[in-house]
Parts: structure tokens; sequence; C-alpha cells
């Protein structure tokens, strides 16, 4: 089994590629071994490795990123012996209970009446701002609108990223404001 490595704008996070299918649907953002432990057994795995503060699953891929304390060329092999190891078991990702979830995410909210204007919002996040997230080993879900505001959620390699915010306020913003005059900025939650 061969995994591409690839880095991402998130110096802390590196994107693990492991030549299959990580999650079939949805992702998973895992920030705490318990929660890893106990809903995956490969975050759990990969939670073991001394450093490892994040895991994130994509369709196929693996995000993990790191604390300040430890560096990518001592954690890399350790990462990759424990994807390496589970995907050649025929372990599950996911504990069978649990399946393919968005793991983390909160109800989304805005004001009656904001339907299209909502519905214009997700079109353009999911055919414009996700797959170019999903290429740095990352994810962004829309949370909610209120008063011009839009609120996202960033997860994987975005989640801490130094870029993040230039990417929100330059990137999405500006996409956003172009096409939905009503869209005045755009906030992480």
């Amino acid at each position: 089994m061969f995994i591409q490595t690839e880095t991402t704008p998130n110096p802390a996070t590196l994107k693990f590629l492991p030549g299959q299918v990580v999650m079939e649907m949805g992702t998973a953002d895992f920030r705490d071994a318990g929660e890893a432990g106990a809903k995956s057994p490969l975050a759990g795995r990969l939670f073991d490795v001394d450093g490892v503060t994040g895991v994130f699953f994509g369709y196929d891929f693996v995000t993990v990123t790191k604390d300040d304390a430890h560096d990518w060329m001592h954690m890399k092999p350790a990462v990759l012996a424990a994807i390496m190891e589970h995907f050649m078991a025929g372990a599950p990702v996911m504990a069978e209970q649990n399946g393919a979830a968005d793991f983390g995410d909160e109800e989304e909210f805005f004001e009656a009446g904001d339907e299209s204007i909502v519905a214009t919002i997700k079109e353009l996040i999911e055919t414009r701002v996700r797959p170019a997230v999903a290429q740095d080993g990352g994810d962004i879900t829309f949370r909610g609108f209120r008063d011009g505001v839009v609120f996202l959620h960033m997860k994987g390699a975005c989640a801490g990223c130094p870029s993040s915010t230039a990417t929100l306020k330059h990137g999405i913003q500006n996409l956003l404001r172009h096409f939905i005059p009503e869209v005045e900025q755009v906030e992480a939650v």
C-alpha cells in the first residue's frame, strides 16, 4: 500500500491519501482523543501517535494536525504506519454504531424569508468552495445567515490555519458578495 502525503496551507497539518475511500459519505472531525477512540478506530489509532491534536476524514483523505512541540520529520513515519496498518487490516474507519456523519455540526440558523438566499449560498459553497478547500485537506460547511452575515464552520486543515482568515475574507466573502448582494460579510464559527 502506497500512501501519498501532501502539505496543506496549515503548517501544523498534513494530508494523507491512502489511495482508497476513507469516508463514503460526509466527513468526520476529531479534536479530542477520547471522542476519537469511541467513534473511530482509525482516529483512535492516530491519536495514539505522540503530538497528534486533530484528525479529519474526507472522502479519500485523512488530515492530521500536530502540536507545536513536535515536528513532522519524527511524526510522519508513525502516522503513515498507523494509517497503513489500519487499512491493511481491513478495519472500519468508523465504529459501526456511528456510520458516516458530520460530527460536531450544529443546527443551521437563518430568518424566515431568507430561504432563497440561503439556498444560493449553499449551492456556491458546495460547487465552488468545498472542492477547493478539500484539495487543501479540509472542509467548510454552512452554519447560518443573519443580518447580512454568513456563518461557516471550518474543519480539518482549515481549522486553525493561519491563512483561513484570508480565505474567508478575501476568497469566500468576495465570491458570495459577487453573486449575492445581501451578503455583507463572512465569519467562522
